[in-house]
């Protein structure tokens, strides 16, 4: 990609317990959940932070915290159903910056830079990138132009979810960059899966100490 160039968008949850990774309990108890989402959430902001970007947004629900790092900018989500929500991420980054954006969620702490950087440069000759999740639905969406009825009225959280979003990225017209396919942290077994796949990260850090106070 070229250095300073698109944006990289963050959408979350501040990680309270109670409100977030909800999945996790059992086997963890509510603030283990939490302190386990923060984990994954920093390690995603690190990765955002080291890719050449021109900018780097962070969407959230909630209250800022210091996992944010220097350089972002923090807004509010605004509307109701998680639809609503990504269309309006998409169009408040691209008001405060007009260039192309690759989103991602707090779920997949195996990111790396290197992944979002490709994403990014993807959208130097595609109208979309498009990053599969095992569970049916997706961890990344790129859009060099971001329009809202890309994503409103795609079900969300739904084991089809992932196929109907692509569906109607093609169905506009769009030509489709496709990314590997990763697995969201919402259970146990997941969290498992991801930290071994990512060894030395926060997120796998605070699984191993989880563990050794069981």
């Amino acid at each position: 990609m070229r250095p300073g160039w698109g944006q990289v968008l963050v959408i979350a949850k501040e990680p309270v317990p109670g409100r977030v990774k909800t999945r996790l309990t059992p086997p963890y108890t509510a603030e283990e959940a939490a302190d386990l989402a923060a984990a994954a959430l920093t390690d995603t902001l690190g990765a955002v932070a080291r890719v050449p970007a021109a900018g780097r947004v962070l969407a959230l629900d909630g209250a800022p915290g210091p996992w944010v790092p220097a350089g972002f900018t923090v807004l509010p989500q605004r509307g109701q159903g998680l639809d609503e929500r990504l269309a309006a991420a998409f169009d408040d980054a691209h008001r405060l910056l007009p260039e192309p954006i690759v989103l991602v969620g707090m779920d997949t702490p195996q990111v790396t830079a290197e992944m979002l950087s490709s994403a990014l440069s993807l959208l130097d000759t595609c109208d979309a990138v498009f990053g599969p999740a095992t569970d049916g639905g997706f961890w990344l969406l790129g859009l060099r132009v971001p329009r809202a009825d890309l994503l409103l009225g795609v079900p969300m959280s739904e084991p089809h979810t992932g196929a109907a979003q692509l569906a109607r990225l093609r169905e506009a017209g769009l030509s489709v960059a496709r990314m590997p396919r990763l697995t969201d942290v919402d259970t146990a077994a997941d969290a498992a899966e991801v930290a071994a796949a990512a060894p030395g990260s926060g997120f796998a850090d605070a699984l191993d100490r989880l563990g050794a106070l069981r």
